[in-house]
């Protein structure tokens, strides 16, 4: 008997595994079809308060990561959408996030370093299929975005004839795709900020910041119903930047720690890669320090600060306490490293901040 035991309990696992190898297929199909049920076609952002709400579509930096894209932050301001800048692979994180992409108005562009701007063909093809847009999406940004809008347009142009004849002129209407270029330009003088978007309660100003020998680099600040985000692009440290920021609710700053970066740089040249040790060397005087960052948010008296665009960005969370260095002793309201996903929410006509993570 005791020896029956143990085959009976083998055979019994046996069937079990072959049951469970049969219908793989049907709980597979079964787990699928309950996440479309769940998922697909729902307006996530439906359940929003009004008000101001975030999305870091891209944390990273030209770093690879596999778990960052590029530099990206989208707003959604009551019922119209905004977004700034489109790293490469940030587009796919914001649909994965549920941002309602029908409701996009505009993308804007801090400067023209491809970081910013590589996903910017995935954002006019989405705003045009996904967001049924029957005319070009204005993409606002400095002195050159004509030729950056007009250089997608080229070489999404075989594509857009192919959805077209696909999908139909119902779907893919024929004047949806592309961008309309919208220059933001200044005069020479250092203090000059200016609203570039007025709409419905909604505010977008632009101020221009230091990231030379990158020419008219801008910073965005956008105002709804009482509550105000900034966001930086990339920047020096800058206490005109900390003015135009005075009080806002949140500011979403750029940040590179020059200690880690500096040991990239000599652990490359100690390996014979100079070329990078030297990018490695150029790219700290035109950024800006977590400490830096955390400057800035105080003098503004910003209640909350949230980096992104890190380099490099922490691959743990047991080193971003080192990437921060001394920035938590220097800000007094809260400090957060972003991830790709977190929703920044800022209910009308409060003064409650709301972090959520949708991945």
């Amino acid at each position: 008997m005791k020896r029956k035991l143990p085959a009976a309990l083998l055979g019994i696992i046996a069937i079990a595994g072959i049951a469970f190898l049969i219908g793989q297929r049907w709980i597979g199909e079964r787990v699928f079809s309950s996440a479309v049920e769940r998922q697909v076609g729902i307006d996530r952002s439906a359940e929003l308060p009004d008000g101001l709400h975030a999305y870091v579509c891209g944390s990273g930096s030209p770093m690879p990561d596999a778990e960052r894209a590029g530099p990206c932050i989208a707003v959604l301001a009551g019922k119209q959408g905004f977004v700034f800048d489109a790293g490469s692979g940030s587009i796919r994180k914001l649909g994965r996030m549920g941002f309602p992409m029908d409701r996009l108005e505009a993308g804007f562009l801090t400067h023209l370093h491809s970081d910013h701007l590589d996903g910017l063909g995935e954002l006019m093809l989405q705003a045009w299929i996904a967001g049924g847009r029957a005319t070009p999406l204005p993409v606002y940004g400095p002195q050159g975005t004509d030729t950056v809008v007009a250089g997608f347009v080229q070489a999404y142009d075989i594509d857009r004839g192919y959805r077209i004849a696909h999908h139909g002129p119902e779907v893919a209407r024929p004047g949806g795709f592309g961008g309309e270029a919208r220059i933001i330009s200044f005069t020479d003088t250092a203090d000059d900020e200016r609203v570039v978007y007025q709409k419905d309660g909604v505010m977008i100003r632009a101020l221009p910041v230091d990231h030379a020998p990158v020419d008219h680099a801008l910073a965005f600040r956008v105002e709804y119903k009482g509550r105000s985000l900034v966001i930086s692009g990339d920047t020096k440290f800058s206490l005109q930047f900390a003015r135009f920021s005075e009080g806002a609710d949140v500011i979403f700053h750029e940040a590179l720690n020059p200690q880690m970066v500096g040991k990239l740089g000599s652990t490359l040249a100690a390996r014979g890669n100079s070329d990078a040790a030297k990018i490695m060397a150029d790219i700290p005087d035109y950024h800006t320090t977590p400490e830096d960052a955390a400057r800035v948010a105080e003098a503004a008296g910003a209640k909350a600060l949230v980096l992104y665009h890190m380099v490099p960005a922490p691959p743990a969370r047991l080193v971003e306490r080192a990437f921060l260095g001394d920035a938590p002793s220097l800000f007094e309201g809260t400090l957060k490293l972003s991830e790709d996903g977190m929703l920044v929410s800022l209910p009308a006509n409060s003064q409650e901040i709301d972090f959520d993570q949708l991945f």
